[in-house]
Order: structure tokens, then sequence, then C-alpha cells
């Protein structure tokens, strides 16, 4: 699970701060909390937004500066202190250090010695068993064709982590020109992933929270933009800021993909800790899971978060053997979801999750189960008594789908 802190800084010199901020910008596991530029200020930013670590800047007045780390080691005992100056005069650092910085980092900063900082300060919360240590996971619900039931799975997954009183979840919809998962949890929503974009420098967690929706299940959700115009206003640098906002105010975040597979989608694949590839057992899905696989397998940032789910699993009509369908996409299956097309129009149509729709469904206790494996980031089990069937190569199964190939051979 992927840590972010929440940092504030301070600095009365406008060019170094802008610097600082630039640099904090670029890093996945900071989120830029707050700003100053009053000393005297800066405690009651502190106390409001409560970062889990404070970026002091001493240049701007050093004696100013130590009385406030002081005044924040009293008031606000939780929130880490670094100190950073031009200088490396060494009373200055002894100073900083007595006044109650956990570090001193010298200006212009070095990026790898902050985040070593960073990665340090990370750590010890761990290995003290510190509960207010922030993590999110990110759980990415992709397809191998369109109507195979990404947006149902995503938004019930959703669901069944935010029934957790210890979760805050995020529901983004990233299918940007026909998303419709305000659809699946009947909610009519004042703000869109295209606002949030264009505000995230200006939005804190309260404010985030107030521009999604959330729903009854305690789901909050961020929607795809109301006008097709806008598309262009998402581009994968503006998701980055998204994400780190939304990884730093959540437990976890759910992403239903779009099918376009483009630059954004990429970039939200790579964000994921968990990406659930969704598939049904019929000849195009499979040959279009193929063919995803033989790309996304190619990239080191995504290929080992892939999980494969069949959806619909028991269809009888025109479905091919899940033993066919190993050997042909060359990897084991996650997890199965049995076909319930009954229950699960209902449940869109009414706008009710699985959980509230049909608590008792095996669709659902299917969901359910799912839900867990993720969370806990549980690996999938080799079924397969031939472990060669399922290690044939991508391409070699590819061209087993074209049509024609057996006449070829005849």
């Amino acid at each position: 699970m992927s840590n972010v802190l929440r940092l504030a800084i301070v600095d009365p010199n406008d060019e170094t701060r802008e610097n600082l901020k630039t640099m904090l910008l670029g890093m996945d596991i900071v989120w830029l909390d707050a700003e100053c530029s009053r000393y005297e200020f800066f405690s009651d930013v502190v106390e409001q937004s409560k970062p889990d670590a404070a970026l002091i800047c001493l240049d701007g007045g050093p004696d100013r500066a130590f009385m406030l780390m002081e005044k924040l080691r009293s008031t606000s005992p939780d929130c880490v202190i670094f100190a950073v100056s031009k200088s490396t005069d060494g009373q200055l650092i002894l100073k900083s250090v007595r006044a109650g910085a956990r570090e001193f980092l010298p200006l212009p900063i070095d990026v790898e010695e902050l985040y070593g900082a960073l990665e340090r300060l990370l750590q010890s919360r761990h290995s003290s068993g510190d509960s207010k240590v922030r993590g999110c996971k990110v759980i990415a619900v992709a397809g191998a064709t369109g109507g195979v039931g990404c947006t149902s799975i995503a938004v019930n997954i959703g669901c069944n982590l935010a029934k957790k009183p210890e979760n805050s979840v995020a529901l983004v919809d990233l299918d940007l020109a026909l998303g419709d998962a305000d659809v699946f949890l009947d909610s009519i929503p004042d703000y869109s992933l295209v606002d949030v974009t264009e505000n995230v420098s200006r939005l804190d967690f309260q404010l985030l929270r107030k521009s999604l929706t959330k729903h009854s299940s305690g789901l909050y959700l961020l929607p795809r933009p109301i006008q097709l115009q806008d598309l262009d206003l998402i581009n994968p640098e503006s998701l980055r800021r998204v994400f780190g906002l939304l990884r730093a105010s959540f437990s976890h975040v759910v992403i239903d993909m779009s099918k376009s597979y483009s630059h954004v989608d990429l970039t939200a694949l790579e964000m994921s800790n968990e990406i659930v590839l969704m598939v049904q057992l019929d000849l195009p899905c499979l040959r279009n899971m193929v063919r995803l696989l033989m790309s996304l397998q190619q990239i080191d940032s995504i290929r080992d978060k892939i999980k494969v789910v069949v959806n619909r699993a028991g269809l009888e009509s025109g479905q091919i053997s899940l033993k066919k369908a190993k050997e042909t996409i060359g990897r084991d299956v996650f997890f199965q979801i049995p076909n319930d097309y009954k229950t699960m129009i209902e449940m869109r149509n009414n706008g009710q999750p699985l959980i509230e729709q049909a608590p008792k469904a095996l669709i659902t206790q299917a969901v359910m189960q799912l839900t867990e494996l993720l969370d806990t980031g549980a690996t999938s089990v080799v079924i397969d008594q031939e472990k060669s069937a399922s290690e044939k190569s991508i391409a070699q199964t590819w061209r087993n789908f074209w049509p024609g190939k057996t006449k070829a051979k005849a």
C-alpha cells in the first residue's frame, strides 16, 4: 500500500518557496497540504490542516523560525519538523535541532536527500506502529471490451470497501466520454473530474470531499466530465495531481477505467496498486484480452499488478471453457464472478449496490470475496496441473485465434 505524507511549508522568500513547491509537487509520496509566507501565522495553519510534517525555511529570520519550532513542538507534537537553510553553519544546525527539527536540509535541496528524509519518516512510523500513517490502495477496474461489467464491479468494490468504518473510499469514473457510474449510484453530481482538475491546487481535504458526491454506503464519487468538449482538459499530468490529492485524502481509490487505453488510462494504471482486467469467456473478448496482455505486460510499472477476473461465469450459451481460456491468454484466472443478469440489472436500475439490493445473493458474496482479496493484496493460485499449458507464448495463442488458420493448415 503506497503511503502519502501531508506536508506544510513556511518560507518568507517567494522564490525559494516556489522552488520548494515545484520540487514537492513532483514527489509521489508527498501532498503539499498548505504553504505560508509568515512565521507568525504558520502555527495556526498547522493546527487547522494537521500535516504530517512541516518544512521550515530559516533564512527569513532564524530567531523567529526557532521560536516557531518550539511552539509547534508543544502545540502540534505529531507534526515532524524539517529545517532548511542556505547556510550550513554548525551553530545554526545545532540550534534548529535543539528547537525541535528532526533533520536539517541545506538549500538548494537535493531531491534524493529530501526523498530519503521523507522515506525515513514513513519507515519510523511503520516500525513504531503509528496508526496515523496514511496509506492508500488504488484499484483499477478495466475490461477487454465494452459491456463486460467493469462499472458494475468497480461500483460494488467501492461500496463494499466503504461499508467498513475504518475506510474512506473514492470512486473515479475515468470513462471520460460515456461513463455512467453516477447512474449506478443513483446520484446527480454537482462537480466532475474537470472541476477538481482545474482547482486541484486550491483544494484541501475538506473542500475535496465537498466537491465529491457521497453515496449512502459512504462511497465518494468523482464523475466523468459533463461536456465532451472538456475531455482534453484531462491529461496525464493533471491526472497525477488529482490522484496525489485523492491518495492523501482516502484509504482507497477505485477507478472505473475506459476502454480506450489512452495515455490518461495508462497513467491511471501505472498509479494503481491492483489492476482488475475483466473478461468474458467468449471469442471476441478473449482475443481482445490476449492483445491487451501483449501490450500491458511490456510495461514494467503495470505488468505485475494485473489480475484477470472472469465475469458472468456459468453463462451456458456460447462460452469457451475456463481451461481453454487460460491456455489462450497464457496466464491463470485470479477470480470468477457468477452470472446473475437479473440481479445486476435490478441493481443498476434501482441505483443500489449489491450489498443493499441483494445482500444474500451468490453474486454479492462473490464480489465481496473479490473485494477482500484485492484489499489484502492476495495473489492468484495456479489451478492447472500442466504448467506448460499456461506458459504458452501469448503471441502464439494470439495467432491461433485468427479465422482461417485451420484452413491454412489443411
